[in-house]
């Protein structure tokens, strides 16, 4: 279709901010400091290449994901560990932080709750930024490598997937049945993957991780918190997932108690009332 004569004008309209986050307080730099001070080890586990693990995290310790042998991309959901619906909201969390997150950004859980799950007190791939490709790292705009649509687009059937993999770490968590588990699985958090949206047509692209062994992300939980976390198939997202052709490595979790723990006071469910207009 022919374009109309003020095309140019209406695509040079300035873009308005969805969500000012003005208001929302910013952590405090000495909070996010403390978070580093008095650790204390709790707990640790190792999530083996192509597969999940579940762990509990109570409400005011730090817990940490890093690379003990190699760039691994890994796939992160969270939940209230008292109720399962509140869950984590990677689309609300993308419209307040923007497309990738860090140090002081928080991930946010999903209505009616929204309130910080988490506050990201470190990151070793701060530097990163955005790439002259478009590309960050720690996204919130992929889903998760799935079987069904890996079953769409090549016919066959793949059981380590993300999704799969963290549907069975919640089961072994909790002791729900795989498919009592399945539909609280949700989209994640891309831990140490880089992604971004090419400049013709605006699609989701991956490549090689930036992570390199010791690198890590570190977060308090804000909430008592069950989380699952599935080291990719697809290893550093460098080339394909939903495969066994990529190398992978293993991802470690570790639990600390840290300066906050003991008098940490988990934020409030939001306040709205509910009444949505009767």
């Amino acid at each position: 279709m022919q374009a109309p004569d003020d095309a140019e004008a209406r695509r040079a309209i300035a873009p308005v901010i969805c969500y000012p986050t003005e208001a929302l307080p910013a952590p405090d730099p000495a909070w996010l400091a403390a978070a580093a001070e008095d650790r204390v080890p709790r707990h640790a586990l190792t999530v083996p290449p192509r597969d999940g693990r579940a762990f509990r995290v109570r409400a005011g310790q730090v817990f940490r994901i890093s690379c003990p042998e190699g760039a691994q991309v890994g796939d992160l959901n969270l939940w209230n560990a008292h109720d399962l619906a509140e869950r984590f909201f990677s689309g609300k969390t993308r419209a307040l932080h923007g497309t990738h997150v860090g140090r002081g950004d928080r991930l946010w859980s999903c209505l009616p709750f929204l309130r910080p799950m988490t506050t990201i007190v470190a990151d070793s791939l701060d530097w990163y930024g955005i790439d002259a490709h478009g590309g960050g790292v720690h996204d919130v705009i992929g889903t998760r490598c799935d079987p069904y649509t890996h079953r769409l687009l090549s016919g066959g059937d793949y059981h380590h997937c993300c999704h799969s993999n963290l549907t069975r770490a919640l089961a072994d968590e909790t002791g729900l049945t795989l498919d009592a588990a399945e539909p609280h699985v949700h989209d994640v958090l891309n831990v140490f993957m880089c992604t971004g949206f090419t400049r013709d047509r605006n699609r989701y692209f991956m490549k090689a991780s930036p992570a390199r062994q010791g690198d890590c992300i570190e977060f308090l939980a804000e909430i008592d918190l069950i989380a699952a976390l599935s080291a990719c198939p697809g290893g550093d997202c460098s080339a394909t997932h939903s495969s066994d052709e990529a190398t992978c490595h293993p991802l470690l979790v570790e639990i600390f108690d840290c300066a906050l723990t003991a008098n940490h006071v988990p934020p409030p469910r939001n306040g709205y009332d509910g009444g949505h207009g009767r």
